[in-house]
């Protein structure tokens, strides 16, 4: 057997199974992340199951493309991580693809929630959903949003610092969508 007869990945030979593995971590990185608000590398492997250095890998990567970045920290050689933080003003196509991606976890966090929610502690098999129509302007919109991102203010420290959580306090998903519902094509068709 010789070298040549040993297939070595790299970019132009790279094959399904390795491509796969990659999205695989990638994903498990990023629904980590959405889970728990930030994590090094040696947290990752220790949650995951992958090497540390698989998962910094992956995590650097992910902030390549935009998808994470550094989150602050106060030095040393840990280097925690955290989903990008985009402004509201939707800025092109990669915040479509973020964005597509973010609510397509947040999909997969309810699924799992919804099929898991019997090996919860006892105290947090329940959840609070809700959903409204209201009729608002886009200034009005934007005020509701800003009340909401207002309403979290005093519980974003605890991302960063752990030791700012109360006892029992848990990662909770905090979903809001607010979009205008436009009319089915066929509304216009009566209309018209």
């Amino acid at each position: 057997m010789t070298e040549d007869d040993v297939e070595t990945p790299n970019d132009r030979t790279r094959g399904a199974g390795e491509e796969l593995r990659e999205h695989e971590v990638r994903t498990h990185l990023l629904d980590l992340l959405a889970e728990v608000g930030t994590v090094t590398a040696t947290e990752a492997a220790s949650r995951l199951g992958y090497s540390s250095g698989l998962c910094s890998f992956h995590l650097r990567q992910l902030a390549r493309h935009g998808y994470i970045e550094e989150a602050p920290h106060s030095g040393g050689r840990a280097r925690p991580w955290r989903l990008k933080r985009h402004s509201p003003v939707v800025d092109g196509p990669a915040d479509d693809q973020f964005g597509d991606l973010a609510r397509g976890l947040e999909d997969e966090s309810w699924q799992r929630w919804l099929t898991r929610r019997d090996e919860a502690p006892a105290g947090w098999r329940h959840d609070e959903a809700f959903s409204a129509v209201a009729y608002l302007t886009p200034e009005e919109m934007n005020r509701v949003a800003d009340v909401i991102r207002g309403a979290l203010a005093p519980f974003h420290d605890r991302e960063q610092r752990p030791l700012a959580r109360p006892e029992g306090a848990l990662p909770v998903a905090l979903i809001t969508r607010l979009f205008p519902l436009l009319a089915h094509a066929t509304d216009h068709a009566v209309e018209g």
